[in-house]
């Protein structure tokens, strides 16, 4: 029988990976061992190998299409073998099921229709050029609008680009344009009264139309409908003003309200901060169109005359026009930041942090870092010198180095230390195991390990998996102290900013000084703030003496 390939788990807080790349494809000869795509995970790529020899039978995941754990991707077997028994068996035999109830559900939709009061429903209508508006979604908060007021009444001609209605929204009082040539057949809300986003405030067609059928459902047919096109509305804003059944123009001054223009040329003359009152109209009527918005030059500011003694207060200055574009760009989230928000957000709203700051004489640190690095295999940053201490202080503090486990708290006695590395697509925490018994060459060379596979994509789940206790360092960005989300599960994290030359008093005496701020941030839960003090009074000690570091 076929063998069905998942998305497999390649990392602890992996929920689904992202197909980057195909290797093979159907019909092709697969052995084990060969690698079949490049999966993104939240961590890094990673090479997805067959288990398998066979043929490549069917491919379910398009390149770029997130997968979850899991979930089937792909059937290899023997050539020609019929590979929709060993799918039917993984899904449970849903996609026949799925496929048999779709005729269900077209029989139902077509027994529906007659169902609206005995006349046409509202998609055979549209398509004898009957146009139903709408209440618009005028800002991210609405739910409902009042018709301010009606500028047509039922019988009145109705041109694309005349304004039907004012609505007034919880932001603002906003025109609504019909975008429908035709007779205004139907008013569905009187002036003054409230109607929910996405009901029916009026209907435009042919004269003499039945649109009885449209208002047998009235409102009870807008709001299933309401809950289909959400989605859509999430990306109204990126709609032109001529696109839709109705849709609002800001009546953003008094001068712009009146002004004869098209709701385009409104809508461009908003963006680009043009007042309308300024611009000539070349259409009929000195009408203002799109043409006139795009070919408008500002004229310059007449230049107001010096008081004379004794007359009248000058006019107040004239503020010029200037014209703007809004512009954006949008990216798609990667696996990577996805799970740097999910994570995070489940650490700072589960765990209730706290932070503690200290300031650390370096004076003494940076002598020894000198002195180090005169005779040392391998570079030796404050970074590594700060890992060190901290591994060494956390085993004089337990509780620090500790995680929450709901009914439990544990206590670890090695310490893996997670270092914080800045990639392109977001943040990765390699682990240092069991720092305390390690040099600060050999601490220096695996850092610098992690930081060149962290940036080559090539770190491995292994690499990332089973910190205690996490470092983060923004000092070389010049950051004098900030406060960082504990890393789950560990219990405390320290934020470590850059050494300052600053004026500091020593035996009485003002001198200068090298001071480093390091920020403790503690889950309350396992670290109470005087285990979190004496932890960081250890640390400033060993720090201050770098020499019992070495000892």
């Amino acid at each position: 029988m076929a063998d069905v390939i998942k998305m497999p788990k390649m990392s602890d807080t992996m929920t689904e990976g992202v197909l980057a790349k195909w290797h093979k494809k159907v019909g092709d000869k697969v052995k084990s061992g060969d690698v079949l795509a490049e999966v993104e995970t939240d961590k890094a790529t990673m090479d997805m190998e067959s288990y398998w020899d066979g043929t490549l039978l069917y491919v379910g995941v398009e390149e770029g299409q997130a997968v979850p754990v899991d979930a089937i991707m792909a059937v290899i077997g023997k050539e020609g073998e019929d590979y929709k028994a060993a799918l039917a068996a993984e899904q449970g035999a849903e996609a026949p099921k799925a496929e048999s109830a779709a005729p269900k559900a077209e029989e139902k939709k077509e027994e529906a229709a007659p169902a609206q009061g005995g006349g046409l429903s509202e998609e055979e209508l549209a398509a004898k050029g009957v146009t139903v508006i709408r209440m618009p979604l005028l800002s991210d908060t609405m739910t409902e609008g009042v018709i301010a007021e009606w500028h047509k009444k039922v019988g009145d001609k109705v041109k694309d680009d005349d304004v039907l209605a004012d609505v007034e929204t919880d932001k603002a009082t906003m025109e609504v344009m019909g975008y429908a040539t035709g007779t205004l057949l139907h008013i569905g809300v009187e002036k003054g009264q409230a109607a929910k986003v996405n009901g029916i405030i009026a209907i435009v067609g042919p004269e003499g139309t039945d649109v009885s059928g449209i208002l047998a459902g009235g409102t009870q047919s807008a709001k299933p409908k309401a809950e289909s096109e959400a989605p859509k509305s999430e990306e109204a804003p990126k709609t032109t003003a001529d696109a839709g059944s109705s849709a609002p123009v800001a009546q953003s001054s008094s001068s712009d309200s009146r002004v004869k223009a098209s709701p385009l040329a409104k809508k461009i003359a908003k963006e680009k901060g043009i007042d309308l009152s300024q611009v000539s109209g070349s259409a009929e009527g000195g009408r203002i169109i799109k043409k006139d918005i795009e070919n408008f030059k500002p004229a310059a500011a007449p230049q107001a005359e010096a008081p004379k003694t004794g007359s009248a207060p000058a006019a107040a200055p004239v503020i010029p026009t200037f014209v703007g574009e809004v512009k954006f760009t949008e990216q798609p989230v990667s696996q990577m930041r996805k799970v740097i928000a999910k994570r995070l957000s489940e650490s700072l709203f589960t765990a209730p942090h706290f932070y503690l700051t200290i300031s650390i004489d370096m004076d003494n640190a940076m002598a020894a870092r000198t002195a180090i690095n005169a005779v040392a295999p391998v570079k030796v940053s404050f970074n590594d010198i700060v890992i060190k201490a901290v591994a060494v202080a956390l085993k004089k503090h337990p509780a620090v180095n500790s995680s929450w486990g709901g009914d439990k708290i544990r206590f670890n006695e090695h310490t893996n230390i997670g270092v914080a590395i800045a990639v392109e697509d977001g943040l990765l925490v390699p682990v240092v195991r069991f720092a305390d018994g390690k040099s600060l060459s050999h601490i220096s060379a695996e850092v610098k390990d992690f930081g060149a596979k962290a940036k080559a994509k090539k770190l491995q789940p292994s690499d990332w998996e089973g910190s205690t206790f996490t470092v983060s360092n923004l000092g070389m960005f010049g950051i004098d102290e900030f406060t960082s989300i504990i890393n789950s599960p560990d219990g405390a994290i320290l934020s470590v900013g850059a050494i300052q030359q600053i004026p500091v008093v020593k035996n009485g005496a003002v001198v200068p000084g090298n001071v480093m701020k390091l920020t403790l941030g503690c889950d309350h839960r396992v670290v109470d703030g005087a285990t979190g003090a004496q932890f960081l009074q250890t640390l400033k000690g060993l720090l201050e003496e770098p020499i019992r570091l070495l000892a």
